[in-house]
């Protein structure tokens, strides 16, 4: 079996350390950067391939932004052949995943539904994951074979996102909420106050590591998540809930996406850094 990668970015390449062996992989970025891509591809054993070239895979991990999942693959669909499955790894709504399940189809590739429900290192392809389609259930087999940790949720498309996309509005939104917290406990010269408060109040959220570890996801992978929040926002708007909550998360994630890694050597210098960076010295 011959694996490919649509989008070679952290969650593809976790995920082909994890199976290891060659594999095919196209990203966009090959076209647009100064090399970079394609060197990484090179360094991993993958084979940098034009779209054409997935058609020689087997089994396709579809791994981009959540603002392309559906553009990307729309492009791949007249490479795509019967016996071939897609597996469409990528943050969003229940919604995108059907419509780029019912593009897939209609080609003769199947279409698997895959949500990851944890960060992706260090376990890789390990990482906890659900599946969704049709033929999730006979799939199921050789993913385990081949050392996926994976459970079948349902068998129409999007019934494994839709649990990923609403957990996310808790995980990415207690993240926006903590590090906004914080950040307005320092603008208003109450810092030690707040979060004394906040440790007592919610012992168990153990923040001597839980405080940082909200900042430092929040500016490293902020706009990957705030593309999933949005995904999330569209989600409870079909279902006719509040997705604006999901999108002012989205806001806040993407404010420290800007900010990028910081390298403060404790968590109050941290967050004075993250304000003065996003504009607000203090």
């Amino acid at each position: 079996m011959r694996i490919g990668f649509l989008g070679y970015g952290e969650a593809a390449r976790a995920f082909h350390a994890g199976l290891g062996g060659p594999a095919l992989a196209h990203d966009r970025l090959l076209d647009a950067d100064t090399g970079a891509m394609r060197a990484a591809m090179l360094e991993r054993g993958a084979s940098p391939v034009a779209l054409a070239g997935l058609a020689e895979a087997d089994w396709i991990f579809s791994a981009v932004t959540a603002d392309q999942s559906l553009v990307a693959v729309t492009s791949l669909l007249a490479h795509l052949r019967p016996g071939q499955l897609l597996i469409d790894i990528n943050s969003v709504s229940p919604e995108r995943k059907r419509e780029t399940a019912t593009a897939v189809t209609a080609t003769g590739a199947t279409y698997l539904d895959m949500a990851v429900m944890a960060p992706v290192h260090p376990k890789g392809h390990a990482t906890p994951v659900l599946l969704a389609g049709a033929s999730a259930d006979d799939l199921l087999p050789a993913l385990l074979a081949l050392g996926f940790d994976a459970r079948v949720v349902g068998s129409a498309p999007g019934a494994a996102t839709a649990i990923k996309m609403v957990r996310s509005l808790f995980v990415k939104g207690l993240e926006a909420i903590t590090v906004e917290t914080l950040l307005a406990a320092e603008a208003s010269d109450c810092f030690e106050e707040i979060y004394a408060s906040l440790s007592v109040s919610f012992p168990g959220l153990d923040w001597d590591r839980f405080a940082g570890y909200q900042l430092e996801r929040t500016t490293r992978h902020g706009h990957r998540r705030a593309a999933e929040m949005r995904e999330s926002g569209a989600t409870l708007h079909a279902l006719g809930l509040h997705g604006d909550l999901a999108r002012e998360i989205a806001a806040v994630q993407d404010a420290m996406g800007d900010v990028g890694p910081t390298a403060g050597a404790t968590l109050a210098e941290t967050v004075q850094a993250v304000l003065a960076r996003r504009g607000r010295r203090h």
